[in-house]
């Protein structure tokens, strides 16, 4: 019997990545014996490589539709990994041309929503389901049932040790620059900052250079933080939530690692987006959500804070 090819497609954000998590298990579980490739974007390609659920990750420089030489080298590659099944998890409009890319003779079941695969995603109500719930019934609709829960222990086992004292707490303050509207003001994360700091509990700082006005913000009012920004990998994350006793920040990729691996977190939402979409999941997850996260009270977020018993 000739064994299986199997292509999975995921870009997306850090966010997206996390959530696809337990759907690349289910496809693993489903195809214990298969070559199973991982077409992603060139920043999730390390860390992808350590999760042992793939055979080989392929970097999908995504390339513009004028851009005939690229084009060419993707259309290629597809075509050369003889792909029995492709599992598109992106689902966007770029994945979905990709079946175009194809020769029919190959004949690949394609699960997604490109016009004309073999399984189709055909829930007209698809775009209102959390990440998670969507791509589990994708996956039923191609004859997987079984959506294990997330395991990012290969994660944790790759992190780095920071010597961090104990107890410590994360925020996570930062997110995408050019969406301000998602975040809580870096004062009140300060003050937040100090009642940690006063509770025994050390405040870790996690971001990178998009946030360092926020970063440097927050250090100048808490000096006792500890600051992480630009020190950690994406494994990194998972081995700190792992270990941390509460976390606290914004709708970005970072706080979805950390929640996967059952860290306590309070995730804070605007209406710039929508938790029942695409909020982190974890074991212990609390979303807060105002309109304008300005307006989000430092007593409020305190009100969903589990402090540990550390007397």
């Amino acid at each position: 019997m000739t064994a299986e090819n199997i292509l999975v497609i995921k870009h997306g954000a850090l966010g997206d990545v996390v959530l696809a998590q337990s759907p690349f298990q289910a496809i693993r579980a489903h195809h214990p014996d298969a070559k199973i490739t991982l077409l992603t974007t060139k920043l999730f390609k390390p860390f992808m490589e350590k999760s042992g659920l793939f055979d080989e990750v392929w970097v999908d420089e995504k390339p513009k539709f004028w851009q005939l030489a690229r084009l060419w080298d993707l259309k290629r590659k597809l075509v050369s990994g003889k792909f029995n099944r492709v599992y598109d998890l992106q689902t966007s409009t770029r994945s979905s041309s990709y079946l175009g890319l194809i020769p029919t003779s190959q004949k690949v079941e394609w699960s997604g929503v490109a016009k004309g695969c073999t399984h189709p995603h055909n829930n007209p109500e698809r775009g209102k389901l959390h990440t998670i719930e969507r791509q589990a019934e994708q996956l039923n609709h191609a004859g997987i049932k079984y959506i294990p829960k997330a395991d990012f222990t290969w994660a944790i086992s790759a992190s780095k040790d920071f010597n961090l004292p104990s107890p410590y707490s994360l925020l996570v303050p930062g997110g995408s620059a050019h969406r301000p509207e998602k975040r809580w003001p870096a004062v009140k994360y300060a003050e937040l900052a100090n009642l940690l700091t006063q509770k025994g509990i050390a405040p870790v700082l996690i971001g990178g250079k998009a946030e360092q006005d926020v970063l440097d913000e927050i250090m100048s009012l808490c000096p006792d933080c500890i600051d992480l920004s630009g020190k950690t990998g994406l494994e990194d994350l998972a081995g700190l939530g792992d270990k941390a006793v509460l976390s606290v920040g914004n709708d970005t990729g970072p706080l979805h690692l950390i929640a996967a691996v059952g860290c306590p977190t309070v995730v804070l939402f605007s209406n710039a987006s929508d938790p029942a979409r695409a909020r982190p999941r974890g074991a212990d997850v609390t979303v807060l959500r105002e309109a304008d996260l300005a307006d989000l009270s430092f007593e409020t977020v305190v009100k969903k804070l589990k402090f540990p018993d550390i007397s």
